[in-house]
């Protein structure tokens, strides 16, 4: 096919070019947030009868808020934006990566290195954690279950949905024809997550991360109706991408030399100064 490069397309280059570095990078980004994201949903208090309701029973922690875990890994996605970003691109998320791939901003081989990278660094957080916290305590660690009475379709269209909003607010945060919100992307993207939590804590658990709940599950051994926490968030995730990309990406800013009204105002004053008509 004319104007196609496959080797480009596979991203041999990469491989020459210290893509371990950026591994690296979101290794450490999913570990950060399997630790200190599922650490907000360790039961630290014993639940008496009490507390437990028909509304939160099937939640890991009942007395945890839910303010609490959606601020947790929201604050924790803004960290890791603002430290790695530079380096890989703080993709953390496998629907964020498959997003990429499928618009032709990241190459192959370096999407498929991206995913295993995320999901041995989600691995390795859910472990510290595990092993930071005491027997009695651990629970789930943290692992996302559909809630009482969800139907695995039901929770599919919630990641799909949870996926999407991640997403489009990725791509929007970071187009390159909108420079002036690029400092505030791990501001944003950070309370994206935020918004996802709040909205979906009681339907899924509010994965939006394959590799997160991939690490959760292979520490607790809770592998319920998986098929929803990968399939969800990267469908979900490459339809906005492919929205954002062919129907709401920003035109390219045009360069020009008009005076816009306030020069113009400024040039005629320093004209009667002169004295010039």
């Amino acid at each position: 096919m004319a104007g196609f490069n496959v080797q480009e397309r596979l991203g041999m280059e990469d491989l020459k070019r210290g893509i371990w570095k950026a591994l690296l990078a979101e290794f450490l980004g999913n570990l950060l947030l399997n630790y200190y994201g599922c650490a907000s949903c360790i039961a630290w208090t014993k639940d008496t009868p009490e507390s437990v309701t028909p509304e939160n029973e099937h939640v890991e922690n009942p007395r945890a808020n839910h303010v609490l875990v959606a601020l947790t890994f929201g604050l924790v996605i803004m960290a890791i934006v603002q430290s790695i970003g530079h380096v890989s691109g703080a993709h953390v998320n496998p629907a964020v990566t498959c997003a990429m791939l499928i618009t032709g901003n990241i190459a192959i081989i370096k999407g498929f290195l991206y995913i295993i990278a995320q999901c041995i660094g989600s691995l390795a957080g859910t472990a510290v954690l595990k092993a930071f916290t005491p027997n009695g305590t651990q629970g789930k660690l943290g692992a996302t279950e559909l809630g009482e009475d969800v139907l695995p379709i039901q929770g599919f269209g919630v990641e799909f949905m949870l996926g999407f909003v991640l997403v489009i607010v990725v791509f929007g945060v970071c187009d390159a024809n909108r420079p002036e919100f690029k400092g505030f992307a791990p501001l944003v993207i950070g309370l994206t997550i935020t918004l996802g939590h709040l909205a979906a804590l009681s339907y899924t658990g509010s994965s939006m991360n394959p590799a997160r709940t991939l690490g959760s599950a292979v520490v607790s051994g809770i592998w319920s109706d998986h098929w929803v926490y990968w399939l969800g968030p990267i469908l979900g995730g490459c339809s906005a991408g492919l929205l954002y990309k062919y129907v709401l990406s920003a035109a390219p800013v045009e360069t020009t030399t008009e005076y816009s009204p306030v020069q113009l105002k400024r040039l005629d004053k320093k004209k009667e100064e002169d004295g010039m008509p």
